[in-house]
């Protein structure tokens, strides 16, 4: 099978979205298949990607993290001739997400759709960020989840929240695995040598991101109260990001600098052996949709305490591989730290029986297959006559019909964010009729126009 990866973000940025579509596509290639990753341009990319494509784009657009791809059509009009891919998978809905629609209509070939991401969490990254723009990217998220094939969530509490969002799209749950292998074995004892962390101090560490949507000062503040009472307690961050200042900035304060140590990002085994440095992991986002790297420190043995919320609450069992907690309370969370450290040796290697239980739901040549599977069902969904997808009336068709789809659904989510916050609750059918009643208008001059020609 030749599948056709699309998204807006990809290495050198460091990210779950980023890890899930590297993972998955390395274990399509060891299955036999060919994948195509296509993808902005981004300063710091490699110069030399297998598999990969990098497309002209604005660096940093508005001052976010995205890069926006310029209009390329006869590139990827090309692309396709090229590769003639059986499946295109989209991972972003917006920019890249839009190209992926329209390939997948203009050349009839299915669409599936991974919602890796709670967007409206993100909005701090954009020039403006209120509760309008938060109803625009629920909007349009949902709502372009509703023009693809299938819809891909990486677990059970992201599928409840867009069903409760509206989105009609078969949905399949397929979380991003990990390769067990690879974090059974670490040497955590030279990494404490070589980042001056002393071999008998008691570790607390979190990897990943470090930006607001992480909820990292709840967990900078929580770590410092940690610090504060116990001496022997160390904290360990892998990653980058603009929170960082932040947690330099609190643990100076606080006269703990010397207890803090920040590594950057690191790869492969320097990963591996910065989690086995480490006694428990410490997580405190509200924003994912899976936490990779909590089944990546389970697979290394760690305990995690979590707060409970999506990503967290399929993986963190309370009182078994971990702490959950219901509530945001710092007190109850550095508490948590203090019972995960405490733990005897007879109890830790209790937890760590549980956590291997717990990391074998997560294989990742397994998830890929169920992921494959997927494909084939959608193939057989979408089955298209030849006559179908060689007639140029048909295609144009359907690539009209794209462009509109990804239009109204633009519209429809500016009026629902304008306009939702004031309306009395008493409103909802006028919002109804402003996003829909234009569209169904314009939608039957545009297949009106068509069928003309």
């Amino acid at each position: 099978m030749r599948i056709l990866m699309m998204t807006n973000t990809y290495f050198p940025m460091v990210g779950g979205l980023e890890q899930s579509v590297h993972s998955f596509s390395e274990e399509f290639k060891k299955l036999g298949h060919e994948v195509l990753i296509v993808t902005p341009a981004f300063a710091g990319a490699p110069t030399e990607e297998p598999g990969v494509l990098r497309i002209p784009a604005i660096q940093k657009f508005s001052g976010t993290v995205f890069s926006v791809n310029l209009p390329v059509s006869g590139l990827l009009t090309r692309l396709m001739k090229d590769f003639q891919p059986d499946i295109v998978h989209s991972h972003c809905p917006f920019f890249m997400g839009d190209f992926a629609l329209r390939l997948s209509r203009q050349h009839a070939i299915p669409l599936a759709f991974t919602y890796h991401t709670m967007f409206e969490q993100y909005v701090h990254d954009w020039p403006v960020h209120n509760e309008g723009v938060k109803r625009f990217m629920v909007k349009l998220a949902s709502g372009y989840a509703n023009l693809v094939d299938q819809v891909i969530v990486p677990s059970e509490s992201v599928k409840s929240i867009l069903l409760k969002r509206g989105v009609q799209t078969p949905m399949e749950v397929i979380p991003t695995g990990v390769d067990a292998q690879r974090f059974a074995k670490g040497d955590g004892k030279t990494f404490r040598e070589q980042n001056q962390i002393p071999l008998d101090a008691l570790v607390v560490g979190h990897a990943g991101r470090l930006s607001p949507e992480k909820n990292l000062e709840f967990l900078t503040n929580c770590l410092v109260e940690l610090l504060k009472k116990d001496p022997r307690v160390h904290a360990l961050i892998v990653g980058l990001g603009p929170s960082e200042k932040m947690i330099k900035e609190t643990f100076r304060l606080a006269g703990l600098e010397k207890r803090l140590h920040l590594t950057g990002v690191l790869h492969y085994q320097h990963l591996v052996d910065a989690y086995f440095a480490m006694d428990v992991f410490a997580f405190a986002s509200l924003s994912e949709t899976q936490g990779i790297v909590l089944i990546e420190a389970m697979a290394a043995g760690l305990p995690v305490v979590a707060l409970d919320a999506p990503g967290a609450r399929e993986v963190v069992e309370d009182y078994h591989n971990g702490r959950l907690l219901k509530e945001m309370d710092e007190k109850s969370f550095v508490t948590a730290l203090g019972w995960a450290l405490a733990r005897t040796r007879a109890e830790l290697q209790t937890i760590k029986q549980i956590i291997r239980m717990t990391v074998q739901k997560y294989p990742i040549n397994l998830v890929a297959q169920h992921m494959l599977g997927i494909y084939e069902k959608i193939r057989t969904r979408k089955s298209i006559s030849l006559g179908k997808k060689n007639s140029s009336r048909y295609l144009l068709q359907w690539r009209l019909k794209a462009e509109w789809d990804i239009y109204s659904n633009y519209i429809k989510s500016v009026v629902t964010s304008v306009f939702a916050g004031n309306f009395q609750s008493t409103e909802p059918a006028k919002i109804k009729d402003l996003t829909e009643q234009v569209p169904k208008e314009c939608e039957k001059k545009v297949i009106c126009k068509n069928e003309d020609k």
